[in-house]
């Protein structure tokens, strides 16, 4: 079966919500003290409103036998302010989910894949993903695509643990 990448859309905010829930229940198993299941409602208008025109979120659902089951948010970051010393280039954080059942099965590399195109057409040359530590499945897919299209692409994927070791950095950039 072939994985189908597009932008989101307001019908599939029913969908985002359960991703979104789904996301959060698998991460309050990692850590409670760390993560929180959102309200519902919040979770809704959020979706809401950054489908709307001129957001600075970008959403894009993989399709699976015409089944939603995965998700990339990518949040596009404002240049740093003239008065600090990073040069300015266009960033942005992503949030992937793939639903239970489904990891393993090359989404979470076609959402990935899809969200630095997306976000390339945005002017963004730099992207951040934080993930938590046990989440091993995410930290496998993150640097796997970015390995896997370096040879393709002129970024270059790093992680950092920080001194905490509880969130892996992962950084591409191009």
């Amino acid at each position: 079966m072939s994985i189908l990448v597009r932008d989101a859309g307001l019908r599939d905010v029913p969908t985002l919500v359960r991703l979104r829930l789904a996301n959060a229940e698998r991460h309050v198993q990692l850590d409670p003290t760390i993560y929180r299941v959102p309200d519902v409602e919040a979770v809704r208008r959020h979706f809401e409103e950054v489908l709307a025109a001129d957001s600075k979120v970008l959403i894009l659902v993989a399709e699976l036998a015409g089944d939603v089951v995965g998700m990339a948010e990518v949040i596009l970051l404002a240049d740093p302010p003239a008065h600090q010393i990073l040069a300015a280039r266009r960033a942005a954080e992503i949030h992937t989910v793939v639903l239970d059942g489904h990891r393993g099965a090359g989404i979470g590399a076609a959402l990935v894949s899809a969200a630095e195109h997306a976000a390339a057409e945005r002017g963004v040359t730099i992207m951040h993903a934080g993930i938590f530590a046990p989440n091993e499945g995410a930290i496998r897919i993150k640097p796997m695509t970015g390995a896997d299209d370096l040879a393709r692409s002129p970024y270059e994927p790093s992680r950092r643990r920080s001194p905490a070791a509880t969130r892996t950095v992962q950084e591409w950039r191009w």
